[in-house]
């Protein structure tokens, strides 16, 4: 069989489109993945809206991948065919940035190398990768469960492990949508006293059923107040898209406490300056992970029985995934699979 399906972005705000490509062969470093799941993720949208710049069309999206190695090119070490393995939104680096000489390979200044957006990624039968950005998939974890876990899951996960919070510390997730769910999840079993906020009472069974401890409404209660009551958070994680949200909730943060803010917000934040300096308080990013911190976030969630609540449509209806996820309606992650 010389022939895959496909589905790509044919220009820049143009629509998605099923179609046939030839299979491709793994250059000098990479590998062939044989795709068999691929999540739905709102950055997806970079490369539909034409929101990175220099992308190359037609462009194949998708940065949340578990396959199988089905194909190793030269030069390719410690892997081998038949291997399960995910790849997430680090594809690679170009190793002589300052920050890839110090080891932050996420952060590389000059050619970090991006699934979807950079190469083709995970809407097809098959994509390449090359082999830095592989991460081995436990036993346990199907393909639909890995997906989610290959951006929001090493996210979540990856930030609240860096974030400098010890077991016992009051740690708050803002939102429990597509990022939050899984926040939840990890704090809980990191042992964090964890705090799940979102807007409606009507959110508070499935916070706590996540592990929340505790509950607040931020449409019917003053979030900042209510995390005072609490002892001030040590972190407080923002996976909502709402810089509004993420403002009413620093006053809520405790002596040297860290809002770390995951999702990309609408609006900019509006914060006092006195706030962040009367208590040490701070604001941050974090931008995912490189693969062996997909793989530790894989091997955690295997553990600890983290998973993500998904969607699943088949390839040929991504576009429909896509819209799907874009309207914010999915509980709460959407996965395209591809019957491999």
């Amino acid at each position: 069989m010389s022939k895959m399906r496909a589905v790509q972005v044919t220009r820049a705000k143009g629509p998605m489109e099923l179609v046939e490509r030839e299979i491709p062969q793994p250059p000098s470093g990479s590998v062939r993945i044989q795709v068999q799941a691929c999540g739905v993720c709102h950055s997806d949208s970079i490369t539909k809206e034409s929101l990175f710049p220099g992308i190359q069309y037609p462009r194949v999206p998708g940065h949340e991948v578990a396959g199988v190695i089905d194909a190793i090119g030269s030069g390719v070490a410690g892997w081998k065919i038949g291997q399960r393995v995910g790849i997430g939104w680090y594809g690679g680096h170009c190793g002589y940035c300052d920050s890839c000489r110090r080891g932050d390979f996420v952060t590389c200044q000059i050619a970090l190398q991006i699934p979807g957006i950079t190469f083709d990624g995970g809407y097809a039968d098959y994509m390449i990768a090359s082999a830095a950005a592989l991460a081995l998939i436990p036993e346990s974890l199907s393909p639909v469960e890995v997906g989610p876990l290959m951006c929001a899951g090493v996210t979540t996960y990856n930030s609240l492990r860096n974030s400098g919070a010890r077991p016992g510390d009051l740690v708050a997730v803002l939102g429990i949508g597509g990022l939050g769910h899984l926040g939840v999840q990890f704090a809980a079993r990191m042992g964090f006293r964890s705090v799940a906020i979102a807007r409606g009472k009507d959110k508070e069974p499935l916070a706590k059923t996540l592990g929340a401890q505790q509950y607040i409404d931020s449409s019917e209660q003053n979030v900042a107040e209510e995390l005072q009551k609490l002892g001030g958070a040590k972190v407080i994680i923002a996976t909502v898209t709402s810089g509004k949200a993420m403002s009413a909730v620093v006053g809520g943060l405790g002596v040297n406490g860290k809002l770390i803010v995951l999702g990309a917000a609408d609006v900019p934040l509006e914060i006092s300056a006195l706030t962040l300096i009367a208590a040490r308080r701070s604001i941050v990013g974090w931008p995912s992970g490189t693969s062996i911190d997909s793989q530790d976030t894989m091997a955690f969630s295997a553990q600890t029985g983290v998973r993500s609540m998904n969607e699943v449509y088949p390839l040929e209806r991504a576009p429909e995934a896509y819209e799907r996820m874009m309207s914010g309606k999915a509980r709460f992650r959407v996965v395209i699979t591809t019957g491999q």
